[in-house]
């Protein structure tokens, strides 16, 4: 959640320590269990989850990742997740939701796709189901 690395020999007690993470209550949803930091996955419960987007990425109307991320799992398919003033930006863009992807969803190969449209680069993640 927070992209640092879980020690799973720390102890449980510890807000550093290992704690298993579901994105969803969902028992229906076919969703891999990670390990998170139990203060993160604790303060998870608190808010709404939301990964950000880096500052250094040039992207309008960035999508909420989450929400990506469980339609893709549970649907496979493509969605437009964001658009960009250059082509240059949106493959940095693509490129680190790619490798975003890899950490959120891992099993879900997700490919990313510059095209171009209305004098702008959109973003868009493809999944096949699992």
């Amino acid at each position: 959640m927070c992209d640092e690395p879980v020690d799973p020999d720390m102890s449980v007690n510890d807000a550093r320590g290992p704690s298993v993470d579901s994105r969803t209550a969902d028992r229906k949803a076919k969703i891999t269990e990670r390990l998170a930091h139990r203060g993160c996955n604790s303060r998870k419960g608190a808010v709404k989850v939301v990964i950000a987007w880096p500052d250094h990425l040039h992207v309008a109307e960035p999508a909420p990742l989450i929400t990506v991320a469980g339609r893709l799992e549970r649907k496979g398919g493509r969605e437009m997740v964001g658009r960009c003033p250059t082509k240059k930006d949106a493959h940095e863009v693509a490129e680190w939701l790619v490798d975003r992807f890899s950490q959120l969803v891992p099993g879900l190969p997700v490919t990313a796709a510059v095209e171009a449209g209305g004098g702008q680069f959109l973003v868009v993640l493809a999944a096949g189901r699992r």
